[in-house]
């Protein structure tokens, strides 16, 4: 099965619709370690980012990609903002000249997401952010295997790597602050990497309704 960007346009409304169903949870979760907008940041920047899917009649996806970033940077330009932008616009540059996708480039898009976002933010795995979330669900998407499987093993496995940030050291943003006691604490940005991945895994159980097809 192949995918354009008509067709990427629910998977930009899915992450839209799961960043606003848990807005409460993302800023509670802020709320312990940051400043607690990060509910209404990933809101508003997905939902611009939906908006521009909606509406956009570009057909290469690297350019789709890049300008649902850039929309999301001017919609919400704060640190995770930004972030997540620049997670978008890698995914457009590693994509660019092409007008289809298959299941099969969901490792390249996260992969480069992944990039994007440590790039920017200067993070490694294991100091408490987003990477964290993201990184474990990257094995499963750069498997062989058929989406569905690839997709819910991926969303296992960022669930499990949200779970293991308690007990990491936060070295970055404000939740660094609080020293020590940052490992007491889920890291709300990789939170944020594992409803991305709910957001896809939601999409493939549309778009292929059983493995195999």
């Amino acid at each position: 099965m192949t995918i354009d960007t008509q067709s990427l346009r629910p998977l930009f409304t899915e992450w839209a619709r799961i960043m606003e169903a848990n807005k409460t949870v993302l800023t509670e979760l802020d709320s312990v370690v940051g400043d607690g907008d990060l509910g209404l940041t990933m809101s508003d920047g997905f939902a611009a980012a939906a908006r521009y899917a909606q509406q956009s009649d570009e057909r290469d996806v690297g350019r789709f990609f890049y300008m649902a970033g850039k929309v999301m940077a001017s919609a919400v330009p704060s640190t995770m903002g930004t972030l997540m932008a620049s997670g978008l616009m890698q995914a457009g540059k590693s994509f660019k000249g092409r007008e289809v996708l298959g299941f099969t480039d969901a490792g390249a898009l996260f992969q480069a997401w992944y990039d994007g976002v440590q790039q920017r933010g200067k993070a490694q795995p294991g100091e408490k952010t987003f990477l964290d979330g993201m990184a474990p669900a990257l094995v499963a998407l750069h498997a062989s295997d058929e989406p569905q499987t690839a997709a819910r093993k991926a969303l296992l496995l960022a669930q499990q790597g949200v779970q293991q940030t308690t007990g990491m050291l936060a070295k970055h943003g404000r939740a660094a602050i609080h020293g020590e006691r940052s490992r007491a604490f889920v890291d709300p940005g990789a939170m944020v990497a594992q409803l991305l991945i709910q957001g896809y895994f939601n999409f493939v159980q549309a778009m292929c309704p059983s493995d195999g097809l």
